[in-house]
């Protein structure tokens, strides 16, 4: 069995943070996605890419309160310089007039879902993890080969990041997703998170979820095995058994 367990130690920094967790078996590999599914799935990022800009009331980056918020919550753990959101990178790109372009058709939907509410969302491939998943600070040292690189890049003492048995998994908590544990064009289960720190926003992290569940399941065929929202006093669930 493997959980996802969210550590005291992030409660601690962050204790009306909420956590938005989908859970799916059975996703179609990339080539077993039909054509139209799969150009349907492209017109939702398209779309997403316009919906962003309700997000967008400044043309300073920091200056909008959907990434202003992270910029505030990145200063309370120890972060590689120049570390950001992962919804800060995505938005900066619309707001630059370069949409953000079709990958996979996973990739594509989570980013979908992540424009359309400008929330981080991530995913890992569970059969590629090590044990539990958990978030939370660590000492360091974590082995940790960040996507598309060739160097290892571990993690620093005082750091938020997801890790399991094997090392970090997502540095400086939504930062940058590692080489391991990356879905594949053949990834069969998942875990994707949806994470929000600002509590005037619950709806939005509920709405998003559903919609990040119901798409996977219409377009990748999967069987959603979990949908939950980790909260402080419900910090742990079960991924996989």
């Amino acid at each position: 069995m493997k959980q996802f367990v969210t550590e005291e130690s992030f409660w601690e920094l962050f204790p009306n943070a909420q956590i938005g967790v989908v859970v799916a078996n059975n996703m179609k590999s990339t080539d077993e996605v039909l054509p139209e599914d799969a150009s349907a799935i492209k017109k939702e990022l398209a779309l997403a890419n316009t919906k962003a800009d309700q997000h967008l009331e400044s043309n300073t980056i920091s200056q909008n309160q959907v990434v202003a918020v992270w910029r505030e919550a990145y200063q309370k753990f120890k972060t590689k310089k120049g570390a950001r959101c992962s919804i800060e990178n995505l938005l900066k790109r619309v707001l630059k007039g370069n949409p953000v372009g079709s990958i996979t058709p996973s990739v594509d939907i989570y980013n979908t879902i992540s424009l359309t509410y400008a929330l981080p969302v991530g995913s890992e491939d569970i059969d590629a993890m090590d044990g539990d998943i958990c978030l939370g600070i660590t000492e360091g040292g974590d082995a940790f080969l960040p996507l598309g690189e060739d160097e290892e890049a571990p993690t620093l003492e005082g750091e938020l990041c997801y890790r399991d048995n094997t090392g970090a998994i997502c540095r400086c908590w939504n930062w940058r997703d590692g080489e391991r544990t990356a879905l594949t064009d053949d990834s069969k289960k998942a875990i994707l998170i949806i994470e929000s720190v600002d509590p005037d926003r619950a709806g939005d992290l509920r709405d998003a979820i559903d919609q990040l569940a119901d798409m996977i399941e219409r377009y990748l065929g999967a069987d959603i095995y979990a949908k939950q929202i980790l909260t402080k006093d419900e910090p742990t669930m079960t991924i996989d058994e």
